[in-house]
Formats: C-alpha cells, sequence, structure tokens
C-alpha cells in the first residue's frame, strides 16, 4: 500500500479563487508518467481513435473498485486521482483526460475538465451523469447515437428523480434531459460499422432517473467488436475485453457518444 500523497491546488475560476485537495498517491504518478511517456507521446498524431486504444489497454486487468472519490453533499471534493483500482466512469475520466495531455499538470486541468461542470471541482459539479458529457461545459464527447442508426428511441428523462419521488443524489436538481438510445435488437451490422474505436458507450437505463447503467469503450479489433469496461461482474472485477454484442444482447440499449 502507498501512501497517499496530498497535494494543494488553487485555481481561479470567474475571478473567484477555488481551492480543492488534490490526492495521489505515488504508484499513480508513477503510472500516469508511463501512460503519457510511452502511449500518449508517440501517438499524438495518430488517429485519436488509435491513442484512445494504447491509453485504455494500459487499464487492462486494473481491479474493479467502486467509490473512490471523495466529496458528498457534506465533505469537501477533492480531485482523486487513483490507478490502483477504478469504476466504470472514472475509467473513462482518466482515459478522456489522459488523452489530452502531455504531463502529470496537464492531465490533472484536463481531469478537471472531464469530471466537473463548469471546470468546478464540488460534488455537487461533479458529472454524475454520462449525458453530461455532452450535454455540459466543457463537452467531453458529442452524441453520436441519432447518426450511426435509424432505430434509435428518443425519450424525456428527469434525471436524479426516483419513482417513489426521491432523489438518488438528495442536493441536486431533477434533470429534464432528452436521450436517443438505440435498443439492443436493433442494433445491426449497420451500427456496428459506424462505431469507431474510441467510442463511449452507455448501457441505456430503463429506471426512472438514470440515464445508463454501466459505460464502457469500443475497442475494434479486425472484425471483431468488444467493449472495454471496468466489469463489477464477479466473475471479472476487473477491466476486461467483453464482446460488444454478446453484452448488450440482454441490455435495453446503447448511448453512443464520440469524443472530442
Amino acid at each position: 500500500m502507498y501512501k497517499s500523497i496530498i497535494l494543494f491546488l488553487t485555481l481561479f475560476l470567474s475571478s473567484h479563487a477555488v481551492a480543492y485537495n488534490i490526492e495521489i498517491d505515488k504508484k499513480t504518478e508513477q503510472e500516469l508518467d508511463k501512460i503519457i511517456t510511452t502511449k500518449v507521446i508517440p501517438n499524438q498524431h495518430t488517429e485519436r481513435s488509435i491513442l484512445l486504444n494504447e491509453i485504455s489497454a494500459s487499464f487492462l486487468d486494473t481491479p474493479y473498485k467502486a467509490s473512490t472519490l471523495i466529496g458528498s453533499p457534506t465533505i469537501a471534493e477533492a480531485l482523486v486521482i487513483n490507478f490502483n483500482g477504478v469504476d466504470c466512469f472514472t475509467l473513462l475520466d482518466y482515459i478522456h483526460a489522459i488523452s489530452q495531455s502531455t504531463n502529470k499538470q496537464t492531465f490533472l486541468e484536463n481531469l478537471v475538465k472531464t469530471r466537473y461542470i463548469d471546470s468546478n471541482v464540488s460534488y455537487l459539479k461533479r458529472k454524475h451523469f454520462f449525458s453530461d458529457w455532452f450535454a455540459n461545459s466543457p463537452k467531453n464527447a458529442n452524441d453520436i447515437t441519432n447518426k450511426i442508426s435509424d432505430s434509435y428511441i428518443t425519450v424525456t428523462k428527469h434525471l436524479n428523480l426516483k419513482s417513489d419521488g426521491g432523489k438518488f443524489i438528495p442536493d441536486l436538481n431533477i434533470i429534464e434531459r432528452k436521450i436517443n438510445y438505440i435498443p439492443s435488437d436493433k442494433v445491426n451490422s449497420h451500427t456496428l460499422q459506424k462505431l469507431k474505436t474510441g467510442d463511449y458507450i452507455g448501457i441505456y437505463s430503463k429506471l426512472d432517473g438514470l440515464d445508463v447503467s454501466h459505460v464502457g469503450m469500443v475497442i475494434k479489433k479486425g472484425d471483431e467488436i468488444y467493449y472495454r469496461n471496468a466489469s463489477s461482474l464477479s466473475k471479472n472485477m476487473k477491466v476486461v475485453d467483453t464482446p460488444l454484442l454478446d453484452y448488450i444482447r440482454s441490455r435495453p440499449g446503447i448511448i453512443v457518444l464520440r469524443s472530442i
């Protein structure tokens, strides 16, 4: 176990000083430097899909670990960087931020942009929903769901509102948002052909108040298409590549975002 290194950073946002803690351990620092040095810099002028594949491959077999972030309505938010264990959302956070970075400092800045609305490091500004990645600034990706299939469905969701009238996140407002998704039984060869390595895929959730139940990334290997994801399934409990069609077959559908 590596002792956490707590750093302190002050950013100036909208002419107001906003201070927050950064938590990163030595092992994660070393791995971050290794990925940037061996994956990002050699591939920064290649196709983005190649870059995202190389970065995300570095996380294969990383243990699944939920609740690594620090912050709540009553606990000050910290900028957590922890490569020792990831969940499906933090995995994509790290991949996306690294893909735009050339050193540790730019990674920290890009992680803030990736994880927080208006780059405001606070719990209620965290991008809690997958659709926050395209609906809020700074945008991480564009929603291309309706561009890769004519069989998409549009629904209006009231994110954060449970079916019993309660909230998933008590102090967060209810967010009305239109969500496009492709039913799993409508994902055909035409749809798969339009997917690119590095596209982010959310598994559509039918539950009131949620947009997705899981997120991951498209990886194409020859004629095969995989879903690279931090799996909490008992047989995995790590970052794995799963055949995409096998994974979505029993799920309601998919939302597809393309990295900016």
